[in-house]
């Protein structure tokens, strides 16, 4: 077993490095003193809605592919193969779902998330974590320079600012990945020869259609499970439907979903690229196994620093793309937990505070929010692995906020008290089972020397993208039963169990205390999926499962369906289409009433929409 290696920075790659927050604080200090100057709240968290669709489309991503990816899946291809892949099939229907389901309410909406403040904090300390570990760069200093500067140009750019630094950062990503993959192939001995080595050491995975839930990854767990996993991130993630929500039209925020598509395709073959450029430097023998490394959170920056050691700058880039990943990440929280609590908290509760006050008080809580990002940093380093906590975090709380606006949303009949306690067993599910795995894993004895696992079985639970520990005994793993399969279920299957189990009890709750009537519920929120997706029935039947109780004053001759999504108008903005060409005049009373108290939760007292 080796010593742990240090290698350090120059002066080049010291002077890259500073450039890329300079520059991000730069932007940041330029959106401050330009245009509406951040002055009121509309600008500050919603961009003015002014936002077009390639800076929106690059911020998603950004916000998407944070410091934990760029570590995560190329020691997560090295170690076990390319099957992961295949989660690339997931992209397809985890993306366009949410453009037309999702954008058409949620444009004129905007949703909560619980699980922010902890996530942020894993995000600032993952990078800062291996770069210490690999190259003696000071911890805490890192932490504190990339915690400082993202919280500076997010309180004082506002939301145009995080956008378009996401967009400067997705650049530096992109070039230091391509830096690495190109000059770590050639001295690898061409491309050619990176793929007859992973080839030759079973890295290159084929279609696993095996359907056993508790298997980590195989096409099932990653094409399906790893939908449910895009729609909790582009479908409900707070931070996601922000930006949609600043596009100038709701056809601009879908458009967003169709760009990001081929960039996510494009993110995910260089994570894999990266990874099998690695196997073929470094072959069985990695990092990690000779000791060079303590976690494989720090192989990928290891391997950075091994293949520019020559090459003055470049490792100053690949850290520059490692810390962009978490800077927009963090960023993109800091000023959703700012608008979160404005229209939550503040708002509801002090109606009659004036727009300087208001934008004010945004600014500081993004300043604020940026404090405790640094604090949760330090909690962070105390979770063990970086890549663990912040997938176990996610995991476990972004399932269950999907399942309750999939209640919402497909389900006219769900009731509030159903809401409610589906919410908190889906949360109470989703703990049980993610600690449950935790306490599992940490009880077994320690693991044996890695095999190649692509070739081999693995019937325990991974909550994490990278390296897994397999026991290397003559005899197979027996097959977990009871409770123990239950944790043993592949992370990738988090999500759409923990969501599942919030739509099932809701469900459950609504009809024993009494379902939704339709006359309650607000045009334009929900999307009756069981309607649709039972076309052949008779109309009938449709409605009622549409809704329970049918509205007694709808006219017969209206459309069959109760409630349509909501649609554009001639602007781009969302709207439900009427129900009736001549409804009812209380209806129609009572239809603007609710439309007005929505818009006034929704957006700030400047944003104007268009009356149904």
């Amino acid at each position: 077993m080796g010593e742990m290696v240090q290698m350090h920075f120059t002066t080049v790659d010291y002077v890259i490095f500073v450039l890329l927050l300079v520059a991000s604080a730069g932007i940041g200090l330029f959106y401050a003193f330009s245009g509406g100057r951040q002055r009121t709240t509309q600008e500050f968290l919603m961009a003015d809605r002014s936002m077009s669709c390639l800076p929106v489309s690059l911020s998603l991503l950004a916000t998407f592919q944070s410091a934990v990816a760029i570590l995560g899946a190329p020691s997560e291809v090295y170690a076990f193969g390319t099957q992961y892949w295949f989660l690339g099939c997931s992209y397809f229907l985890g993306l366009l779902i949410p453009a037309h389901v999702f954008i058409p309410i949620f444009y004129r909406l905007r949703l909560s998330s619980a699980y922010e403040v902890i996530y942020m904090g894993v995000v600032l300390y993952a990078p800062a974590l291996a770069l210490n570990a690999v190259t003696g760069f000071d911890l805490w200093g890192a932490v504190l320079a990339m915690g400082l500067v993202s919280t500076l140009y997010t309180a004082l750019g506002g939301l145009k600012a995080v956008i378009w630094t996401d967009v400067f950062q997705t650049v530096v990503m992109f070039a230091g990945q391509l830096a690495v993959i190109v000059v770590g192939a050639n001295k690898a001995g061409g491309i050619v020869e990176v793929w007859r080595k992973a080839v030759n050491g079973s890295r290159i995975a084929g279609l696993d259609l095996n359907p056993d839930p508790l298997e980590r990854h195989t096409f099932w767990t990653l094409g399906v499970g790893g939908v449910f996993l895009m729609l909790a991130l582009y479908g409900v993630n707070q931070a996601q439907v922000q930006r949609y929500l600043s596009s100038r039209t709701e056809k601009e925020a879908v458009m967003s979903c169709y760009v990001v598509f081929p960039c996510q395709q494009i993110v995910l073959c260089l994570g894999c690229l990266m990874g099998l450029v690695m196997f073929a430097s470094y072959g069985e023998d990695s990092p990690l196994d000779k000791g060079y490394v303590t976690t494989t959170d720090q192989m990928v920056l290891y391997f950075v620093m091994d293949v520019f050691k020559d090459l003055p700058g470049l490792p100053g880039l690949f850290v520059a793309c490692l810390f962009s990943g978490a800077l927009s990440t963090i960023s993109s929280a800091f000023n959703s937990l700012a608008t979160v609590t404005m229209e939550d908290l503040v708002k509801p509760h002090f109606p009659n505070m004036t727009e300087a006050r208001a934008t004010l008080l945004s600014k500081g809580l993004a300043l604020a929010y940026g404090l405790v990002c640094l604090a949760m940093a330090y909690v962070a380093s105390i979770m063990g692995s970086v890549l663990q906590a912040a997938f176990s975090i996610f995991g476990m709380v972004g399932g269950p906020l999907l399942g309750l606006f999939c209640l919402g949303i497909f389900f006219p009949w769900a009731n509030p008290v159903g809401a409610v306690v589906g919410l908190a067993a889906g949360l109470a599910m989703a703990f049980w089972v993610g600690i449950g795995s935790f306490v599992m894993r940490m009880s077994r004895p320690p693991p044996g020397p890695q095999l190649n696992a692509t070739t081999l079985p693995l019937f325990h639970n991974m909550t994490t993208t990278v390296l897994s520990s397999l026991s290397t005994g003559p005899t197979a793993k027996p097959r977990p039963t009871g409770v123990e399969a239950l944790y043993s279920l592949s992370y990738m299957w988090y999500s759409a169990h923990n969501s599942a189990t919030v739509v099932v009890v809701g469900l459950l709750v609504s009809f024993i205390t009494g379902p939704m009537k339709e006359r309650d519920l607000t045009p334009g929120t929900v999307f009756p999926v069981l309607g649709t997706l039972l076309f052949f029935l008779p109309e009938r039947y449709k409605e009622k499962l549409c809704c329970i109780t049918p509205l007694a004053l709808k006219p017969k001759e209206t459309s069959s369906q109760p409630y349509q999504v909501a649609k554009k108008d001639g602007n781009g903005a969302a709207c439900c289409k009427e129900d009736t060409a001549t409804g009812d005049k209380e209806l129609e009373s009572d239809r603007a009433q609710t439309e007005d108290e929505d818009m006034d939760t929704l957006t700030t007292h400047t944003v104007q929409e268009t009356a149904l």
